[in-house]
This record gives structure tokens, C-alpha cells and sequence, in this order.
């Protein structure tokens, strides 16, 4: 993490100066938003059927909301079918 920390800290100081973070604030918050687009598309596709079908959403809304995501993702995975959606939930 100390890594990531000091190979970021342009941005830390970019945030510093641009909102009434502290630095310490802006750091975790840079280590926050890595952190969430480091996860991989199965664990997004997991974490957000989790998340939908507790708002309660049907599957079929869930999996068109999970598609019409993916490609907003940092790096924009391939594109799955719904096939291969439910394969990632279910195994």
C-alpha cells in the first residue's frame, strides 16, 4: 500500500489543493477509489448482484443494470453474455 501511496501522491496534492481534504484525507480517499476499481469483473458483477437484489430487483433487471455498467468500469472488461452473468453469481 506504501507503494501505491507514494506513486499517487501527485493527485493526493492535486486533491489537497482542490477541496478542503487534508492530506491524510486525500490519501485514503485516492486508496479508496483504487481499491474499488481494482476489484475484478467477477467481483464486481457478485458485489452489485448483491447489492441490486437487496433494493429488491428481479434478476432480469439486475443482470440488464449489471451489463449496461460494465463497460464504465476503469478498464471496460469484454462483454459478457447473460449466460456467463449468471455463470459468475451461481457458478
Amino acid at each position: 500500500m506504501l507503494d501505491r501511496r507514494m506513486s499517487h501522491d501527485d493527485l493526493i496534492d492535486h486533491l489537497v489543493r482542490s477541496t478542503p481534504l487534508s492530506r491524510g484525507e486525500a490519501g485514503r480517499v485516492v486508496l479508496d477509489v483504487l481499491a474499488y476499481f481494482d476489484e475484478t469483473t467477477e467481483e464486481f458483477v457478485r458485489r452489485r448482484h448483491r447489492e441490486l437484489q437487496s433494493g429488491g430487483l428481479t434478476n432480469a433487471d439486475i443482470f440488464e443494470r449489471i451489463t449496461a455498467e460494465l463497460p464504465y468500469r476503469a478498464v471496460a472488461p469484454p462483454e459478457l453474455s447473460l449466460r456467463q452473468l449468471r455463470r459468475i453469481v451461481y457458478g
